[in-house]
């Protein structure tokens, strides 16, 4: 079969939509190649922004690049394209995560063209959630989405909310008392302090959202004690409503799957009027993360907590330009 042949503007408009996914703390890990003679546009993960403290095995980064990588394939159905996706196709290069061709089968794209919308609106809100409940359609619309991706969406109950809140609480204290992992963050947050310099990745003090009165809600503080002055503090809803995506494996192309469900999820909630927002907190430390699943669950291992609800959207943060993450060959 002959390779499709993809101009550089439409390339370049599928990388667009693309870098629209979620990455932890915004680190944008992802670089994109188009290899005009085979009509192949593969994905690479970019150690260079990774996080050596909080992500040492890369599994956040393998997320990362795993939401861009469904974002590439919403963007190509979109525009009447076929993708069909390998991933870990080089075993020689660990950071070569997937190659995208664009003469899948006919069904390549069932169901993901209407997600295009949601590409562009689907913010992380870090503000204060009403106390209206999710309706159970619109959870079993959202484990769906996972299943489609070979994952699982688990919507706990009340015990293991409980326990996956205190895992949260638990953490936080955690990074508190660890000088390297505060570094980190801090290297990724933008306060617009004199002289920081001006970077298109990383979270914004716009998107910090106010502090919580009562930490009830599992939402990251990035805003450090003296960092952003004048921040507002206001009261989050007192039963947030979460849900767990897992694998039965924990292996970079589980990762990879579970990045890609991961964007499913959040452009299908967003397609449903939901706020959602991305919890790794708990997750980031071994001695936490086992505690996260549910014992009478399939799910080996969890990989993002998501929390959901009805309340602001959030603004969209930076992205680095399409020049930077995109070579041509």
């Amino acid at each position: 079969m002959s390779p499709i042949s993809l101009p550089r503007p439409l390339v370049t408009s599928l990388v667009e939509d693309a870098v629209t996914a979620p990455s932890m703390h915004n680190a944008q890990p992802w670089r994109f190649l188009h290899r005009e003679a085979s009509g192949t546009v593969e994905l690479y993960g970019d150690p260079s922004r990774g996080m050596p403290r909080q992500d040492p095995d890369h599994r956040a980064l393998h997320l990362g690049c795993g939401a861009a990588l469904f974002a590439l394939r919403v963007a190509a159905v979109h525009r009447g394209l076929r993708p069909a996706v390998r991933l870990l196709p080089a075993p020689d290069d660990p950071w070569h995560l997937a190659d995208v061709r664009f003469d899948g089968p006919e069904d390549a794209g069932d169901g993901l063209d209407v997600l295009h919308a949601a590409l562009s609106r689907r913010h992380t809100s870090r503000f204060p959630f009403t106390e209206e409940r999710i309706p159970p359609e619109l959870f079993d619309g959202l484990r769906a989405a996972a299943l489609l991706e070979g994952c699982r969406l688990t919507v706990p109950g009340d015990w293991h909310t409980d326990t996956v809140l205190g895992l949260v609480h638990a953490s936080a204290l955690f990074e508190a008392a660890d000088e390297a992992v505060r570094a980190e963050i801090a290297s990724w947050t933008r306060t617009g302090a004199a002289g920081e310099a001006d970077r298109s990745d990383g979270v914004p003090a716009y998107a910090f959202g106010p502090r919580q009165y009562d930490v009830t809600s599992p939402v990251r503080d990035f805003g450090a004690p003296g960092r952003v002055s004048g921040r507002p503090s206001a009261r989050f809803e007192k039963t947030p409503q979460i849900a767990l995506l897992g694998t039965a494996e924990d292996t970079p192309d589980a990762w990879l799957r579970a990045g890609q469900a991961t964007q499913r999820v959040l452009l299908q909630a967003t397609l449903d009027g939901l706020a959602t927002s991305l919890m790794s907190q708990p997750l980031e430390w071994p001695e936490l993360r086992f505690d996260a699943r549910d014992p009478l669950s399939a799910v080996g291992y969890v990989h993002m907590v998501f929390r959901l609800g009805y309340g602001p959207t959030g603004r969209a943060t930076p992205r680095r330009p399409v020049s930077e993450v995109l070579a041509f060959d």
